[in-house]
């Protein structure tokens, strides 16, 4: 077993980072949501989804079905990443506006924004299973089927390390993960938005005696937010070509356990919370096999709440607050 896992221990991270990378980008909404609202936003996991198909709204609209090369391969991965950035976001947008705002105006508990947004999410499932998938992508079975994408880029070698390959696509969504991290983290801590962002997470009372648009930073929390999932699908959909309407779940249940285990609220803990999650899951299936994947992220999540809730970098951001 030992050996297996030296045999196969790069090949798992470079997986491990690469799927990593997409919890990470998932788990920023949840993070930046809770450290302003104190709200764990259930539904984004379906922004995610959503992302999925607004990505997946550029090749099936240009009718591509073989891979591309040079600049049009360029042009679409950004359209792509746009187009998802665009979805998610103003799902986002669109759920603090119709399902939070009116809850939060009424000084409603927290549990009732849990149970909203418990609700905004099923809803979300169910109307793209029966009405954007089969009129909009043309599905049959109301849109329960994995949907698949054609092959955009060929997953030729980049490099190799010690033997080991390393494809195109994965450099692709580690370096485009970490590039949009690098942009948020600068984001806010040195723009206006993000101090007012920051402001907000650690006194909103005294923010808005400072001049501080609470609204107005909520809806910019949820925008970025949706546009980082949204990025998230996007890099998922090039790199493993398919999605479906209930594939938010899954990948919701993790990012939220990578937020936890870096430490909910910190935004560089979300980074290292998820490409932790993503090395662990991978190294975990060397020892036990693939289908102990998910029972390793669950089991990671009872852990970091039973001994370390605060999480890696927990710690950081409560003396921050200070």
């Amino acid at each position: 077993m030992f050996n297996d896992f030296i045999n196969q221990f790069w090949p798992a991270t470079i997986d491990g980072l690469a799927f990593g990378s997409i919890y990470a980008l998932i788990a920023l909404g949840y993070t930046m949501v809770y450290g302003v609202l104190r709200l764990i936003n259930f539904a984004h996991s379906e922004v995610f989804m959503i992302g999925t198909f607004g990505a997946m709204f550029v090749p099936f609209t240009l009718g591509i079905d073989s891979a591309l090369t040079g600049l049009t391969l360029v042009g679409v991965i950004i359209l792509m990443i746009l187009a998802g950035m665009l979805a998610s976001a103003g799902t986002a947008v669109a759920l603090e506006r119709i399902a939070y705002r009116p809850l939060r105006k009424r000084g409603a508990s927290r549990l009732a924004a849990l149970i909203s947004a418990i609700g905004a999410s099923i809803f979300l499932q169910e109307f793209f299973a029966l009405i954007v998938i089969p009129n909009v992508f043309d599905r049959p079975q109301q849109g329960r089927i994995q949907m698949g994408l054609p092959r955009l880029m060929e997953r030729t070698e980049l490099f190799s390390i010690f033997g080991h390959t390393v494809r195109v696509d994965q450099v692709l969504v580690i370096v485009a993960a970490l590039a949009m991290m690098v942009v948020l983290d600068r984001l806010v801590n040195r723009t206006k938005i993000g101090r007012g962002i920051r402001a907000t997470a650690q006194n909103p009372e005294s923010a808005v005696l400072m001049g501080v648009d609470i609204d107005k930073i909520i809806r910019m929390t949820f925008l970025i937010g949706g546009a980082m999932a949204g990025v998230a699908g996007a890099l998922y959909l090039i790199s493993y070509e398919n999605t479906n309407y209930f594939i938010g779940f899954l990948f919701g249940i993790k990012a939220f356990t990578a937020a936890v285990l870096g430490g909910i609220g910190n935004l560089r803990g979300a980074l290292v919370g998820g490409l932790v999650l993503g090395l662990v899951e991978n190294y975990g299936a060397i020892f036990f096999g693939s289908d102990w994947k998910h029972v390793i992220s669950f089991t990671i999540l009872v852990l970091v709440l039973m001994f370390r809730p605060t999480g890696i970098l927990g710690e950081s951001l409560q003396q921050a607050r200070a």
